[in-house]
C-alpha cells in the first residue's frame, strides 16, 4: 500500500498569507473574523487566505480593493 503523499505548500502562498495578516492587524483588527465580516467577505475563505492555503486571485484581488491597495504595491519587497 502507497503511503499518501503530503502536500507541500509553496512558501510563497505563506508568505502573502503573512503580509495579508499584517495588513490586517495594522488596520486594527485583532480577529480575522471580525476583519471578514465588517468587509462581506467569507469568513472561511478569509481564514484559509491569511493561513496559506492556495486561493483564487479574484478573491486576493477582492480583499486587496478592502484595503485600497495594487497589486504592484501589494507585492512590493514581497520575495
Amino acid at each position: 500500500m502507497k503511503k499518501p503523499v503530503k502536500k507541500i505548500l509553496d512558501k510563497r502562498v505563506h508568505k502573502i498569507g503573512d503580509k495579508l495578516k499584517k495588513m490586517r492587524i495594522d488596520k486594527g483588527f485583532t480577529s480575522y473574523e471580525n476583519f471578514a465580516w465588517d468587509n462581506g467577505l467569507p469568513r472561511v475563505q478569509y481564514w484559509r487566505m491569511e493561513s496559506g492555503v492556495n486561493f483564487r486571485i479574484e478573491t486576493l484581488l477582492k480583499v486587496l480593493d478592502v484595503h485600497k491597495i495594487t497589486l504592484e504595491d501589494f507585492f512590493k519587497g514581497l520575495k
